[in-house]
Formats: structure tokens, sequence, C-alpha cells
């Protein structure tokens, strides 16, 4: 990852991350549309990303294939384990009969194994692109597609009860 402030770059990741597993282990009532805003909001933030990171590769030299290959694999993987994370999350009625949903323990661990497989997948872009930060940026749009994949399934599952 080439970055000129690799730390000061980080801490706004970090805080969005956090923000987003914290989400997910409080107990709160499943919503119809409540639930896409926030992956609406990073994807939004991923696409403008993804953007300049094909731009910040194409300052150097044209972009090639295998980069946007592995950028396509690693949002599928996003999918997947936003896939893995649904099963994870309890949906029970209340007495008030309001659906409600929790992240479990399970759930946390599968949110910190998936941004670790997409730091690795996004070394690995930034390593077959030869220059700029494609990988590093399309972090937005992989919490995305895992968080919208998620919470889809998830409403899913509150439907059927």
């Amino acid at each position: 990852m080439q970055s000129t402030n690799g730390g000061a770059a980080l801490v706004p990741v970090v805080v969005v991350v956090g923000l987003v597993v914290r989400q997910q282990l409080r107990t709160r009532p499943v919503r119809r549309i409540g639930s896409l805003i926030a992956p609406a909001i990073l994807g939004v933030l991923g696409v403008a990303g993804i953007a300049f990171g094909v731009f910040s590769v194409a300052q150097e030299h044209p972009l090639t294939t295998l980069p946007m290959v592995l950028l396509v694999v690693s949002l599928a993987v996003a999918a997947g384990f936003g896939a893995a994370r649904a099963r994870t999350v309890r949906v029970w009625r209340d007495a008030q009969d309001v659906v409600l949903r929790k992240g479990t323990a399970a759930t946390t661990g599968l949110w910190l194994a998936s941004v670790c497989v997409h730091i690795g997948l996004g070394l690995w872009i930034d390593h077959a692109a030869g220059a700029g930060v494609l990988g590093t940026v399309s972090l937005y749009a992989y919490l995305a597609i895992g968080l919208g994949t998620q919470n889809l399934l998830v409403r899913g599952q509150a439907a059927a009860l």
C-alpha cells in the first residue's frame, strides 16, 4: 500500500469499521429502509474511492486486467462474508411483536476476519496494479457490499417470522 499519510488515512477506516461492528452488537429493530441507509452511504463512498483508486493507478501507467479481476473477487468475497454473518445474527419477535436483531460473538469474529481478508486482497490489488491505491480505497465498497448483503438476508429472516 502506498500512502503519503499512512496513519492519518487509517483513522477514518478504523472509526467506520468500529462503528459498523458496534452497531451489529446492539439489539435493535429490523427496519425496512433503515438497514439499507448505511450500505448506501458506504456505497457512494466506495464508488468515489474506486474512481480515485483507478485514477491513482492511471496516473502512473495503464490499469491492467489483474487488479480489476482481484477487485471483483474482493467484492464477491465481501458478499460471501455478508451472507455468512447474516446466519450469525439473532432475529426474534419481542412481547410487543416487534422484530429485533442482534449480532453475536460469531458476527464480530466474521467482521474482523472480513476486514483482514480485505486488507490482504487490497495489498494484493495494489501490488498487482504497481502504483496507486486502488486496493486500499476499495474498502468502503467492500463494506457496502458486505453490510448490504448481510442486512438484506437478515430482513429476509425477519420477514419469515
